[in-house]
This record gives structure tokens, C-alpha cells and sequence, in this order.
């Protein structure tokens, strides 16, 4: 049996992408919820660009690739700094937070 390929899509504004500089992720028994925000200094409120929803098996997925991709940038251009802020785990709002969705 051939195995098909997925052909893969992509509008011309989708490809400019959406800038965020937070997300917050919250979880459930059976989704993880990724909200990406953009955030501006002195301002006070924000709003959500995207919000992907994902399987706790896709979410271990996105995990998995994002360390590979993390680790191959690094080997290439060096080390990414987190510039003074806090590290992973920390509370929000300066991390990617984590809550109940």
C-alpha cells in the first residue's frame, strides 16, 4: 500500500503570521489551550491574536518538536538568553502561564 502525503496549504495571510510576545496556557482532561497575546508597555490591556487548541497527545507533540527546534537554533547561533526575565515555571504574567481551561 503507497502512503499518501499531506499536502499543506498556505494563504498569503496566514503566511505573514501574527506577532505575540505572551501566551497563556491552560489545560483540561482532554485539551490544552494555547492563547497567544500581544502585549504593549504602559498598556494595560491586551488582546488575544490566536488561541489553538490542542489533544494532550498533540500538546506532548508541539512539546517534543519545539525542544528539537530550540536545540538545533542554539547549536547554530548560540545560546538564547531569557534577557533577565524570569525562568520557565515561574508565575505569570512574565512566563508562559499554566492554569485549568
Amino acid at each position: 500500500m503507497e502512503e499518501q502525503k499531506l499536502q499543506i496549504n498556505l494563504s498569503p495571510e496566514v503566511a505573514e503570521g501574527t506577532y505575540a510576545n505572551l501566551a497563556i496556557i491552560a489545560h483540561s482532561s482532554s485539551e490544552f489551550v494555547l492563547d497567544f497575546v500581544r502585549t504593549m508597555p504602559g498598556v494595560k490591556q491586551a488582546n488575544v491574536k490566536s488561541r489553538i487548541i490542542l489533544t494532550p497527545e498533540h500538546a506532548k507533540r508541539l512539546l517534543f518538536a519545539l525542544q528539537d527546534n530550540v536545540g538545533k537554533y542554539e547549536q547554530q547561533f548560540g545560546k538564547i538568553e531569557l534577557n533577565g526575565r524570569p525562568a520557565p515555571g515561574s508565575t505569570f504574567p512574565m512566563s508562559f502561564g499554566g492554569g485549568e481551561a
